[in-house]
């Protein structure tokens, strides 16, 4: 049983990373600032959700269990509130206005 734990901690961390490796390639190679953000914040919350789950069978305590949980929690809270700060902060200022205009204009029949 231990062998298969290690087995599925070590898949789980590895998946996690390589997810850490694709949001910093999105970080890199999009085009504007929110795509970056986007890219990143998903592929990190996901990463970091795999790494989680492959460090929680190697812990023994509940008292771990429950740090790591609280970790993976904050962090997603945090990533999340600091994602909608930076996109509100470089949005484009007619932003709001265009959306507006498109959703009042309906959909287009061309």
């Amino acid at each position: 049983m231990r062998l298969a734990l290690d087995i599925w901690s070590v898949f789980a961390v590895t998946l996690g990373a390589l997810f850490f490796l694709a949001g910093t390639v999105g970080l890199l190679r999009f085009p504007d600032t929110l795509t970056r953000l986007h890219a990143l914040t998903k592929a990190d919350n996901l990463g970091l959700g795999l790494v989680m789950l492959g460090l929680l069978p190697q812990v023994s305590s509940p008292l771990g269990w429950i740090g790591l949980i609280a970790v993976w929690l904050l962090t997603l809270l945090s990533g999340a509130t600091v994602g909608q700060l930076l996109a509100g902060a470089v949005r484009p200022p007619d932003w709001d206005r265009a959306s507006a205009r498109d959703r009042d204009a309906g959909p287009s029949h061309d």
